[in-house]
């Protein structure tokens, strides 16, 4: 079977004339060879684009499941707290600064408190990482108090440093 190097009746040359003249002059063995050689190149190339990166995505998937799992429980935990204080009655910047201050005293002599306007500054010495939790979370829950701003640093057996709190109605 002859082939036309015409692709249409208007006898305008085809654009893969030339190519299909190279291929034609190529020896059997050469043919061969480039066939080969573009089969494992398409090979190669099916390998990397479409193969390896479906192959890595079934490595990393249950690691990252797991993640966003631990992300999930996380927000499921923050929407919960905040639907309760939602819930909680508004108090007044008064009855909170009593809650702080009492929160406070419990730390005895690590703690001292100053309050400046709508916000109360809390100087830690030496306060261990569970009573500075513990204090935080009645703070937050007890006095309503919102952190705006903390220096700590870790000082020998605990910690020293201000955290500055919004008290009230600044929350």
């Amino acid at each position: 079977m002859a082939m036309n190097n015409t692709d249409n009746s208007a006898g305008k040359p085809s654009p893969l004339a030339p190519l299909r003249a190279w291929w034609a002059g190529l020896g059997a063995r050469e043919r061969s060879l480039l066939g080969w050689g573009g089969s494992a190149l398409v090979l190669f190339l099916t390998w990397m684009l479409a193969v390896q990166p479906a192959l890595n995505t079934l490595r990393t998937a249950p690691v990252q499941l797991d993640a966003l799992d631990l992300q999930w429980q996380a927000m499921q935990k923050q929407a919960g707290e905040a639907r309760e204080l939602r819930g909680i009655t508004p108090m007044t910047a008064e009855q909170s600064l009593v809650a702080l201050k009492a929160t406070t005293d419990r730390l005895g002599d690590k703690a001292k408190l100053s309050v400046q306007g709508d916000r109360a500054v809390v100087t830690f010495t030496g306060v261990n990482t569970g009573q500075l939790r513990d204090w935080m979370a009645e703070a937050r829950s007890g006095a309503r108090a919102r952190p705006v701003e903390a220096t700590l640093n870790r000082a020998g057996q605990g910690y020293s440093g201000t955290l500055v709190v919004a008290v009230g109605g600044s929350l």
